[in-house]
């Protein structure tokens, strides 16, 4: 019903009493949210349960939103803050991160021969895998900038960093993340 508003749009119908708007932005970063999620707890069921804990907190404090960023940058604060401090409420060291996905492949943008679908799922899972020997901050930076297509100045005041900072943890994230595919995967990528 409101799927062709942006946004900012939907936000205001809510403020303004149509609770049932709420229902668009769910569908529309139901799938980012929990990505998100899935990230931090590398589990499904737990991963879903923060993702709704998210979106309720994300609702009630809706009017906090004043838009100086995108709504996606806000809401991803808020999954971020949610699955940490859930993280740290249960002080389990054995919760690690799920890979990062750097590269969304939509299967739906062309017709692609078997053999093709085979080595882009490879290069993805060498990417994945070298992702998880990056530091959090390095991979999450990534994540950040190149998954979740935020910007320079988004990125910073996501993690909280200025604008010169956030490309020069970008520039070295990338070197980082290139040694280790060399190191790790250099038969693979010749």
């Amino acid at each position: 019903m409101h799927e062709h508003l942006d946004d900012t749009a939907v936000i205001q119908m809510i403020l303004q009493g149509q609770q049932a708007a709420y229902a668009t932005l769910v569908t529309r970063y139901q799938q980012y949210v929990f990505t998100i999620a899935m990230r931090h707890v590398n589990n499904r069921e737990l991963a879903e349960e923060l993702a709704q804990d998210a979106f309720v907190k994300a609702y009630k404090y809706l009017a906090d939103f004043k838009g100086n960023s995108k709504f996606s940058t806000w809401l991803y604060t808020i999954v971020h803050t949610t699955c940490l401090s859930h993280m740290r409420k249960k002080k389990d060291e054995t919760i690690l991160l799920e890979e990062e996905k750097m590269v969304t492949i939509s299967d739906n943008s062309y017709e692609q021969k078997p053999t093709d679908k085979l080595e882009q799922k490879t290069q993805k899972q060498m990417l994945e895998n070298a992702m998880k020997h990056l530091p959090e901050a390095e991979a999450q930076i990534l994540t950040l900038f190149y998954q979740a297509e935020q910007s320079i100045e988004e990125v910073g005041m996501i993690m909280g960093l200025t604008t010169a900072n956030v490309k020069v943890r970008l520039f070295r994230s990338r070197q980082k993340l290139r040694d280790v595919l060399e190191s790790k995967y250099s038969r693979e990528l010749v």
